[in-house]
């Protein structure tokens, strides 16, 4: 996509003809919102970028931002692409957090991105300056330093190389930081607002995190260079109160969002019918869901509990993507209902038919239904190939490989991470399998996350499914698969486990997964490690598992707990 007149990039045009009627509402106490309007945002991004040029910041520098979802994360956002750095944001520690862990993470997000400089929030300063100095950076700033040091509006705006440099998620090992050129950016914001029809009059309302991929760029970005009204809530605030969030489309008018299916089943789970009376959810056009396996179970509890005021379950959009792609890479069209397919288990191993023909025995009681992702996105393209880069016929299980304007220019610390994607050369594949029918992508899961069983593929996104149909929340429970001292190995955590879970756990696992050892363990709130968009980090709870270092108890398969501290080797 080609930059236009003005400010150099179409990302950055807003700040050259501000609106003053419309702009983003930021969450406040009780159910306030304090609202800043485009116009009083680019002069807030105009000041703090006169002060990032001000303490030296160039065209192809990183500014690594710590910053809640609050005026400054959005204006500092801005302001570094438009001094031609690459924004990079970090999430902000949270109270339940483990500090030792958090630093870890933020130390080598730092090294890896090697910012110019990292904007910091007042209250987090004194958390994130030793982190900072232990990552060879500074100096950390606050936004109001920055504004001070450059004294005034800064008139130019330059682009440089980069529009941002954001880190994956970490469920597969260390978070990479990918390269995203602004031509990448452009044209994934583009994609999206096409896809979705959006215009100005199109408001957004949003509780995902502002720090990665999904709701940074479909959540943040899109609606802010479409110069739409944005509602933001920040995720502790969904989760103390989900009526609030829907209360920004059945009464203020919001009409387009994301979220991860585990928060379609939180709303089903925690919201009251009752506490819906009064509100009008016709005009919501668009739920966006992605970051992880979608239930079908939860589009239908969620459309059920809305559809007595208006919701229509055409608004609910399944969708595939991942950072290397930029954000968007398939999705369901606006007005059409999803669909899913019932898959067998025999048919899940990597060039396999997934879809059985019509004359085939039905799927059977182990079947699942996988959801369709809908179609590539305006210039995206995507291909299933087999082990050697082969694209397979359609309906035949592969690894999903993307193509086009939006794939990113490549990672900064490729060599730091175990994750099997690969990206280079305008190809991204993926390390996910899936396959194409009638039209639609089909997610199965992580190549990484997946293990062969008796000559059958097992996925741990299959087995989470599987083991929250009793009503399991999906934040306490997680599935891992390897080999343990040589033996195919399958390990359910759950956190607070409640006796009924674990009971089905384990039918479950021994026929799903039946020729592989089972190990079920009950341990303490907290345990899971999660991703900004909340994908469990098997790969570091397999580690801990294998050096028995996963609090909590095992159970047997007798149904008696090992009273033990931790886990320690299953018999």
């Amino acid at each position: 996509m080609s930059a236009r007149a003005g400010s150099g990039s179409p990302l950055l045009d807003w700040l050259e003809r501000p609106r003053r009627d419309r702009g983003v509402h930021f969450a406040a106490a009780g159910d306030d919102w304090t609202f800043l309007s485009y116009a009083e945002l680019a002069d807030r991004t105009r000041t703090i970028l006169a002060g990032l040029r001000a303490v030296g910041v160039v065209p192809g520098d990183v500014v690594s931002i710590v910053e809640p979802a609050g005026p400054d994360f959005v204006a500092t956002l801005f302001a570094a692409m438009a001094a031609g750095a690459a924004p990079s944001p970090i999430a902000p520690p949270l109270a339940f957090q483990d500090r030792e862990v958090y630093g870890d993470h933020v130390r080598g997000l730092l090294r890896a991105a090697a910012p110019r400089v990292v904007v910091c929030a007042a209250a987090l300063t004194a958390a994130i300056e030793p982190l900072a100095t232990a990552a060879g950076v500074r100096p950390v700033l606050r936004a109001d330093e920055l504004v001070e040091a450059g004294g005034a509006r800064a008139a130019d705006v330059t682009p440089g190389p980069l529009a941002l440099l954001q880190f994956t998620s970490g469920s597969s090992g260390r978070a990479r930081g990918v390269r995203v050129p602004h031509t990448a950016l452009a044209a994934n914001v583009a994609a999206i607002r096409q896809w979705l029809a959006m215009t100005p009059d199109d408001p957004t309302a949003s509780w995902l995190p502002v720090h990665h991929d999904m709701g940074l760029i479909g959540c943040l970005v899109t609606p802010v260079v479409n110069t739409s009204d944005l509602w933001l809530m920040p995720p502790e605030e969904f989760v103390r109160n989900p009526g609030r969030y829907l209360r920004c489309f059945g009464e203020r008018g919001a009409r387009l969002t994301s979220m991860p299916n585990f928060g379609l089943e939180y709303i089903a789970r925690r919201v009251r019918p009752e506490a819906l009376a009064g509100l009008d959810f016709s005009a919501w056009r668009a739920v966006i869901v992605g970051a992880e396996r979608i239930d079908v179970e939860a589009l239908r509890r969620f459309s059920a509990l809305l559809a007595p005021h208006g919701f229509d379950p055409r608004a609910l959009l399944p969708a595939y993507g991942l950072a290397e792609a930029t954000l968007a890479v398939t999705g369901l069209p606006l007005d059409e209902l999803y669909r899913s397919v019932d898959l067998r288990p025999d048919r899940l191993r990597p060039g396999a038919r997934a879809v059985a023909d019509d004359d085939e025995p039905a799927a059977g009681a182990d079947a699942y239904p996988v959801v369709g992702c809908g179609r590539p996105l305006a210039g995206v393209r995507v291909r299933i190939v087999d082990e050697s880069g082969e694209p397979v016929p359609d309906g035949v299980v592969g690894e999903i490989e993307v193509r086009g304007p939006s794939v990113a220019q490549g990672y900064v610390n490729e060599a730091d991470s175990a994750s099997q994607t690969a990206l280079g050369g305008g190809v991204l594949r993926t390390a996910d399998a899936g396959f194409l029918h009638e039209g639609q992508l089909h997610v199965l899961g992580r190549l990484g996350d997946s293990m062969k069983v008796r000559g059958r593929a097992v996925f741990a996104e299959d087995l989470e499914w599987a083991l929250g149909r009793p009503g399991v929340p999906a934040q306490r429970m997680a599935a891992l698969l390897g080999h343990r001292a040589g033996t195919a190995t399958v390990v359910a955590v759950f956190e607070q486990a409640r006796p009924e879970w674990l009971a089905q756990a384990e039918r479950e696992l021994r026929r799903r997964a039946e020729g592989a050892q089972v190990v079920i363990v009950d341990a303490p709130r907290g345990t899971i490690p999660r991703t900004s968009s909340g994908k469990p980090k098997r790969r570091q709870l397999w580690q801990a598992f294998v050096d028995d270092r996963l609090p909590g108890t095992v159970v047997t398969t007798a149904g008696q707990r090992n009273q033990t501290e931790q886990t320690t080797t299953a018999s």
